[in-house]
């Protein structure tokens, strides 16, 4: 689980780390908006904002791995 949070080279990747912890929270967000009343839930845009946010850092992060080895291959 500890290489998931590093990139190829072996270095800390922010992106993997915001884009796991944005999924965590959104996670729990709709959990704990399961059991509460709709007029406390948080508003639509936020959640679609943690999601789109999530869903970039982690894609983001798959996009770098791929173009990576297209770089060393040319080299």
């Amino acid at each position: 689980m500890k290489e998931f949070f590093y990139d190829e080279t072996g270095k800390l990747s922010m992106k993997r780390v915001c884009g796991l912890l944005c999924t965590i929270a959104l996670c729990v967000t709709m959990y704990h908006n399961s059991f509460s009343p709709a007029d406390e839930a948080p508003s639509d845009v936020l959640v679609e904002a943690v999601a789109a946010l999530a869903f970039g850092c982690l894609g983001l992060s798959s996009f770098d791995k791929f173009t990576d080895r297209k770089n060393k291959t040319e080299e």
